[in-house]
């Protein structure tokens, strides 16, 4: 097995079991573990894509990873980012 189909499968393996555990309602998709492992899962999947020259994929699984990276960084409804 090559370097890239390792970390694509870590990826691929991280991004199912996020999307099951959302669909069996045991991880919600508002959580911060969820938007960790697609950020997680979706970077992997990127970067093993770019080492194999697919790049249709690398930006795809690049913009899947910076919507996710930008949900960790989300200040929930009815809340504020005051500071206080």
């Amino acid at each position: 097995m090559k370097t890239s189909d390792l970390i694509a499968s870590i990826g691929v393996i991280i991004l199912l079991i996020a999307f099951l555990l959302n669909l069996y309602k045991k991880l919600s998709a508002d959580s911060k573990i969820y938007a960790l492992c697609n950020f997680i899962g979706a970077g992997l999947c990127g970067f093993s894509s770019y080492l194999i020259g697919f790049y249709p994929f690398v930006i795809l699984e690049s913009i899947w990873a910076l919507f996710a990276l930008s949900s960790l960084f989300k200040v929930p409804r009815g809340t504020s980012n005051n500071g206080l």
